[in-house]
């Protein structure tokens, strides 16, 4: 019997392409990295909800002047949680009305294509109309959810008592995100 020649063997080629990811998707991923760390960072400061809803701590106050410290002392102790609640409210007023929910989405994409691709100066002009930026009941729907969440915090932070309250001493006094109102830097006095 006669032996069969060698079968050849093909071998993939050294010089192919790399396969890399493109450009695009590596700003992407590192945009949501950075957001993912930053939001990560930013909840880690959040205090138990059980220290907020604590009900033996809840009292009213004395005087306007009383409710006004308080809101203020509460408001730097439960930023992160008053944050959240206010995004709650918010997103469960656009869940609860899915048309503006939608229209707000797609008043987002047109507004960044626009903007991208319009002078900044000139109104938007189309079908032979001229359209303001406030043109739908959006607006509305977010400012009355906003104002819901905001009564919700200052009531909360009008009727807790701080006393129990230990806030951190390492942070500024004036380092918040509104910081820039309270005027310059408290060495640069004469």
């Amino acid at each position: 019997m006669a032996e069969s020649p060698p079968l050849p063997i093909s071998t993939p080629h050294a010089h192919t392409a790399p396969a890399t990811p493109p450009i695009a998707t590596f700003v992407f991923r590192a945009f949501i990295s950075r957001l993912s760390s930053s939001l990560r960072q930013g909840f880690s400061d959040r205090r138990p909800w059980s220290e907020l809803l604590d009900r033996s701590s809840i009292s009213r106050p004395e005087s306007l002047s009383d409710a006004y410290s308080r809101i203020r002392k509460n408001a730097s102790y439960f930023r992160v949680n008053y944050v959240t609640l206010i995004a709650l409210a918010l997103a469960l007023s656009l869940v609860t009305h899915p048309f503006s929910l939608l229209v707000l989405l797609s008043l987002l994409a047109a507004w960044s294509i626009l903007y991208l691709f319009r002078p900044s100066d000139q109104p938007l002009f189309l079908f032979g109309r001229t359209f303001s930026d406030l043109l739908t009941s959006v607006g509305a729907l977010l400012i009355s959810s906003l104002t819901v969440g905001l009564a919700v915090v200052c009531l909360h932070g009008a009727f807790r008592v701080p006393e129990d309250l230990f806030l951190d001493d390492l942070e500024p006094r004036n380092a918040g995100l509104l910081s820039f109102l309270a005027g310059g830097p408290a060495g640069s006095r004469l």
